[in-house]
């Protein structure tokens, strides 16, 4: 007895010995797998992709796409015939009420008597300056420095916003998330303590002689003051100018002003899933653009990484087992229209979102994604890692909002009440050129690198095919 219940206690080893072993190779089997099919999506990214093609033609052929203008029309006319053209089950515009914001032809600056030019861009929604303001000049550290200039030194004046980017900060958006509230609230609160007008310093940590343009918004309807951004090169020659003369005098003048509202379009493209066809994800970046440069970066990049999807999953073989919705949002820069409206349409219709991915950072090297689930999920995703850090994408970062402007709505409208456990999540490319670039004239087709565009559709190709698959 003692000698068969010994062989039965090692028969049950031996069973439970094989069970381990087998779940560990089709495990690994599985990793195989996924690994064969994320090479073969890289690769036809890189030896055949179609996104630096339309990049170029959106570029060159349309142009920058400002909301509310012909150019933006012919952008949602670009998107629609290009994704008409594809493989694709339905294709269709969605109705939106854009703001229209005309910057005019006259934005100056001068140092008053020296007649030094200053250069400068008017920012998105500022007022103009009827005639012309010339004001002495007072200098803050961004906003937190107002109070502690005060009313007294501020009132009459010009308000410097000349916070810089922290160059030692590694991840330049978080230099940018530092400073960025200069620019959009920046005039609202100068206005607070009597300033006339505002310049600020641009979002860069280039030093160069180019304005980078932004949007900006009015708290107080009634207290508008004009704001422009001014090039970093010009922001230290007027600090410096100042050191020489504390009492000189700015000249601003500018004839923006901002028209009714227009209608425009989301542009939308679906490849129904095969299986789970009532569950979307959601990938997308946004059409319009600054009316400065190209908008090729920003977002342009991300624009064409969303078609680039399409085309590998066709290219592929592969059809997904949920909805694959590609949506080019309007409206991004001023407004965020085209993503409201996404996210009030999904809520009405009771969608079930499982992912909405957004590529708004740019198209530099990928690095990863920033990832916005339940600490469940996240880890699922995270386990991915290893399979794209052979291609660069090392970082799945948790974060509060994964996403970005254009999919965050889908939790802001509580459409997320439909999926709790929905995943946000924004594709991270590497960041230390993206500012150089961002609402300046230099945001050009020729300095988007084309490899590195291609990794990044390969990155987000690689990331659905992933969740779509295991989820």
């Amino acid at each position: 007895m003692k000698h068969l219940l010994q062989l039965n206690f090692s028969n049950k080893n031996i069973i439970i010995l094989f069970l381990l072993i087998f779940l560990k190779i089709d495990s690994y089997s599985q990793f195989e797998k996924d690994s064969i099919q994320i090479r073969r999506i890289f690769d036809m990214a890189l030896e055949n992709g179609q996104a630096y093609k339309n990049l170029r033609v959106l570029c060159k052929e349309v142009g920058n796409r400002f909301t509310g203008t012909k150019q933006a029309d012919s952008a949602v006319n670009w998107g629609y015939n290009l994704l008409k053209s594809m493989w694709v089950d339905t294709v269709y515009k969605m109705p939106v009420m854009v703001p229209r914001w005309h910057r005019g032809n006259i934005q100056r600056a001068y140092i008053y008597h020296d007649d030094i030019k200053l250069n400068i861009t008017a920012l998105g929604g500022s007022v103009g300056t009827k005639r012309k303001i010339k004001a002495n000049v007072v200098v803050v550290n961004g906003i937190e420095d107002l109070e502690n200039v005060g009313q007294k030194n501020i009132k009459g004046k010009i308000v410097l916003f000349n916070k810089p980017f922290d160059p030692k900060t590694i991840n330049v958006f978080e230099s940018y998330g530092a400073c960025v509230n200069q620019r959009y609230s920046g005039a609202s609160q100068a206005a607070k303590y009597g300033a006339v007008g505002v310049l600020v310093r641009s979002m860069t940590l280039q030093k160069d002689n180019h304005p980078h343009a932004g949007s900006m918004s009015y708290s107080d309807q009634n207290n508008k003051i004009p704001a422009a951004a001014i090039s970093t090169e010009h922001a230290d020659l007027l600090l410096e100018e100042m050191r020489k003369k504390p009492n000189l005098r700015v000249v601003m003048k500018m004839n923006c002003k901002t028209l009714p509202d227009v209608q425009s379009f989301n542009v939308i493209a679906e490849i129904r899933g095969e299986t789970e066809p009532e569950t979307i994800i959601t990938v997308g970046g946004h059409l319009d653009s600054w009316d400065m440069g190209e908008g090729a970066h920003d977002d342009g990049a991300g624009i064409v990484h969303s078609i680039e999807l399409l085309n590998l999953i066709k290219a592929n073989g592969y059809r997904p087992k949920h909805t694959i919705r590609v949506v080019l949002f309007m409206n991004e820069e001023n407004g965020a229209r085209g993503a409201m409206e996404y996210a009030k349409w999904v809520k009405l219709r009771g969608e079930k979102h499982l992912m909405a991915l957004e590529s708004d950072a740019g198209g530099h090297t990928p690095r990863g994604f920033a990832i916005s689930a339940p600490d469940s999920i996240f880890n699922i995703i995270s386990g991915y890692k290893k399979l794209l850090e052979p291609y660069g994408c090392h970082v799945f970062k948790k974060s509060i909002w994964g996403g970005g402007v254009d999919i965050n709505p889908l939790k802001l409208d509580s459409a997320v009440s439909v999926n709790p456990n929905m995943i946000l999540m924004g594709f991270i490319p590497d960041s230390h050129r993206y500012f150089d670039y961002h609402h300046a004239e230099t945001d050009v087709f020729e300095n988007v690198h084309k490899r590195e565009l291609e990794l990044g559709a390969g990155a987000i190709g690689a990331i659905v095919y992933l969740i779509d698959k295991n989820f």
